[in-house]
Formats: structure tokens, sequence, C-alpha cells
């Protein structure tokens, strides 16, 4: 297991990196569209592009921070049937869970990378490439498919050690 462990440390800071760039640009987020709200509020003349740089800064923001989401176990679950199960039956749920989303995010990384190589169109306002907003759908799933390939190899130790 020891070169697993490698892996996983390797897997989880990568991830924390990519989701520290999303969380980055958070700030800029917040500064646009607060001087868009003042100069709106206040000279009734929005800055043009506003709305155009908060959809591509906001869609940076959550696939970058997917798979650290999955990394602190942050996504919802639910588990008022599970809970019940004994705890064999229960890792065994979660291995078939979790190999089921990685089917899921699998398709996901296939398609944003099929739809990002082909992608030729820019944006209406700022002329903005969309080329590498739709790759991007493509890192940030294989970061969570990673992710989910180590909460996998987690789970079938789990089970291994009972």
């Amino acid at each position: 297991m020891r070169q697993f462990e490698g892996f996983q440390k390797a897997i989880q800071r990568i991830t924390y990196l990519v989701c520290a760039v999303g969380m980055f640009l958070a700030i800029p987020l917040m500064l646009i569209t607060t001087g868009d709200v003042i100069s709106r509020g206040f000279f009734n003349k929005p800055i043009p592009g506003t709305l155009e740089l908060s959809e591509y800064i906001l869609s940076i923001i959550i696939l970058l921070g997917a798979a650290y989401t999955q990394q602190v176990k942050g996504h919802v679950g639910v588990d008022f049937l599970t809970k019940r199960f004994s705890e064999k039956t229960r890792g065994i749920v979660e291995i078939i869970t979790t190999i089921l989303c990685m089917f899921i995010i699998t398709i996901m990384v296939w398609q944003g990378l099929i739809e990002g190589i082909h992608e030729k169109t820019v944006s209406d306002m700022l002329r903005v490439p969309q080329r590498p907003f739709r790759l991007l759908v493509a890192v940030g799933g294989l970061l969570l498919w990673l992710e989910f390939l180590v909460d996998l190899l987690n789970g079938v130790e789990r089970i291994r050690r009972q």
C-alpha cells in the first residue's frame, strides 16, 4: 500500500493546487460584480462584458473545485438507507456507487475533450474563445475521476481488512 499512499498524496496535492487557482479567481469575480453594481446603481451605466466574465469565472471555479470537494467529502450524500447496513455491506455499496460515478465522469471527460477540441466559437460581446472553457470540463472531470479512483482504492482496502 506504500505506492498507493504516494499516488494518493500526489493526486490530493494537484487537486488542492488546481482548486486554489479557482478560489483565487473568486476575488476578481467579486470585484467586477461590485464594480458593475456600483456603476449601474450610481451612474446608470453597467460595465460591458461583466455578465460574460462572471459566467466564465464561475465555470472555472466550479470545474476546478469539484475534485477538491470530493476530496474533502463535501458533496451531498444521503445515507438514510445505507446507515442501517452492516459495515461490509455499506463498503460494497460505496464501491459500486464510486464505480458508477467514475463511469459517468469518464463520459463527461470524453465528451468534454471532444467538444473542446472541435470548439471554434467566441463569446458575443468580448469575443473570448470558448475552447479553453470546454476543455476545462475534461480537465476538471479528470481530476474528479482521479479523486474517485482514490476513494475506490481506499474502499477496496477497507473491505479487504474486514
